[in-house]
């Protein structure tokens, strides 16, 4: 079973990572079919140092910041939404890992 998850894994990354691949390398086919360099057409990510030495990304044209998720964060939080079935997930999840838990102890 880790087998397979660490395969299935894997594969979700390396398609990721080509999807990347294949956004950046749109975007250049874009700009030698112009030919000149229009800077409407974004990178699909950029990671640039700032000149106070910090390092800037971009996802999309859209800069990511950890204030930003930070933010996010805090306005989940804040919500409190009720969900049944993240409710039942996160109780299965701390019941598999006591028990699991407890079963290494025993062999230990």
């Amino acid at each position: 079973m880790i087998r397979f998850s660490l395969k299935c894994f894997g594969i979700m990354l390396v398609l990721f990572f080509g999807i990347l691949i294949g956004m950046q390398h749109a975007n250049q086919g874009m700009k030698k079919m112009k030919g000149y360099d229009d800077p409407a057409l974004n990178s699909a990510f950029t990671v640039k140092e700032s000149n106070h030495g910090d390092m800037e990304a971009a996802f999309l044209g859209q800069k990511v910041t950890s204030h930003d998720l930070e933010q996010k964060k805090k306005t989940l939080a804040e919500m409190k939404a009720f969900n049944l079935f993240s409710t039942i997930g996160k109780k299965l999840s701390e019941s598999i890992t006591a028990f699991f838990t407890v079963l290494i102890q025993m062999f230990i």
